[in-house]
């Protein structure tokens, strides 16, 4: 049995705060009014956007970062595109301006942080992890502030009462103040830690031990997915691979805030054929969770008790979860470029299918916007091609061939309807409104 042994730091001394700059203390000040602030938008995972999208869309600008990309970029309200690379030399974490495409500001941090999304708040504060640390910069790249963590940091969500959620891919849970960095509750451990009391003394592993095998998931990345956080309850969905399971469980956790604020595990599933491998879902009223299993079978799960309403096969394994809109519609694609653009209707226990696109197969998961529009990668034959679908019939709206040399590892919506594409070569690609 692998372990990690971690210790909990108190607050006060784990905090290289360099200031609290930009916002106030709220949730009206953390949570993203708008943008795309996260891996998948949202701390629902739902890939859906706050703003309208576009019919006609265009390319508007480039940028390569010098290295791959293991994450998407994340969008703040204002416009701000964040964004990391694992590059040889120079920066490693990057901040574009949306409308020109113009570098605000860059640093370097520690290599892991390219396999990391940022994530931005309301004020364009972005939270964003690297090998053993969670680290705060305000919109003009200023360090706010770092704290140790055991792990590296997967993609940052927030709870109902602003707090950062960072669950490391040792599976180590911390609750963060995002203005000063000091811990909100007690660190809590999705993987239990040997220690000297139960015969065991086991060396801490490095931060980034294991980091690779987050891409496909095993014993060595416990965490190797995005939470999903319901903030109505404070419920946390995530996936856990267990020392010496054979596959990673779906958990859920609950955060209880206050004075006495806690996380603890309320139940897991384990059974799911060849695990839980992608990012948990969550539907608009938080009453289900959404995921795909080993085998290419996506499962609804009721988020009280972890029972399955439904289960429906894809007959492969799927690399995207599927995107969920509001009024309970979910786009669903292996992601691999393999399977069809499918769109189903959850009614409850059971699916109902609304349309198939076998022409159009995406790589990554659709982008929707508020008005129902998803921003789709597929290809197109010799290139690449950007794909606008009315979601309400399937029917295509628009088509822009990318001149792109890598697939995508993910896409983004902005405030305006930009379509942002991040490819896996380390470009940063942005599609707007040509007029």
């Amino acid at each position: 049995m692998r372990g990690v042994l971690r210790t909990a730091v108190p607050a006060l001394a784990a905090v290289f705060a360099l200031s609290a700059c930009g916002g106030g203390s709220g949730t009206e000040d953390v949570l993203s009014a708008g943008g795309w602030p996260g891996r998948h938008s949202d701390a629902r995972n739902s890939n859906t956007a706050t703003a309208a999208g576009l019919e006609d869309l265009a390319a508007a600008w480039t940028r390569p970062l010098g290295g791959t990309a293991g994450s998407p970029a994340g969008i703040a309200a204002n416009g701000q595109v964040s964004v990391s690379a694992a590059t040889e030399i120079g920066c490693n974490l990057f901040s574009f301006q949306m409308d020109t495409g113009r570098k605000r500001w860059c640093t370097r941090l520690a290599p892991a942080v390219a396999t990391v999304t940022p994530v931005s708040d309301a004020m364009a504060n972005i939270y964003v992890g690297e090998d053993g640390g969670l680290l705060s910069f305000n919109e003009h790249g200023q360090r706010r502030w770092r704290i140790p963590v055991s792990g590296t940091p997967r993609s940052a969500q927030f709870t109902s009462d602003g707090h950062l959620l960072v669950v490391t891919h040792f599976g180590q849970v911390n609750v963060v103040d995002p203005q000063t960095g000091q811990l909100g509750a007690p660190l809590f451990d999705l993987v239990p830690i040997p220690g000297v009391d139960a015969g065991q003394n086991v060396p801490r592993l490095p931060s980034d031990h294991g980091v690779p095998a987050c891409f496909g998931g095993s014993e060595d990345c416990p965490v190797a997915t995005t939470p999903a956080v319901d903030t109505a309850t404070d419920r946390i969905l995530v996936t856990v691979w267990r020392p010496g399971a054979d596959r990673s469980a779906l958990v859920a956790l609950r955060y209880t805030g206050g004075d006495d604020a806690v996380v603890r595990e309320e139940w897991a599933v384990d059974d799911l054929p060849g695990g839980a491998v992608t990012s948990p879902v969550l539907s608009a009223d938080g009453s289900t969770v959404y995921v795909f299993d080993g085998e290419g079978t996506l499962w609804a799960l009721d988020t009280t008790t972890g029972e399955a309403r439904w289960s429906r096969g894809f007959g492969t394994a799927s690399v995207a979860p599927p995107a969920v809109t509001a009024d309970g519609l979910l786009l669903v694609a292996a992601g691999d470029g393999s399977k069809p653009l499918v769109a189903l209707r959850d009614s409850g226990d059971e699916t109902e299918s609304v349309w198939e696109r076998t022409d159009l197969a995406p790589f990554g998961t659709p982008a929707v916007s508020a008005d129902g529009l998803a921003y789709v990668i597929a290809d197109g034959g010799s290139d690449l091609v950007a794909t606008v679908v009315d979601v309400a019939d399937g029917e295509s709206v628009d088509e822009e061939p990318l001149d792109a040399a890598g697939l995508p590892v993910g896409t983004g919506i902005g405030p305006d309807g930009e379509f942002v594409i991040t490819t896996v070569d380390g470009d940063v690609i942005v599609l707007r409104d040509p007029r």
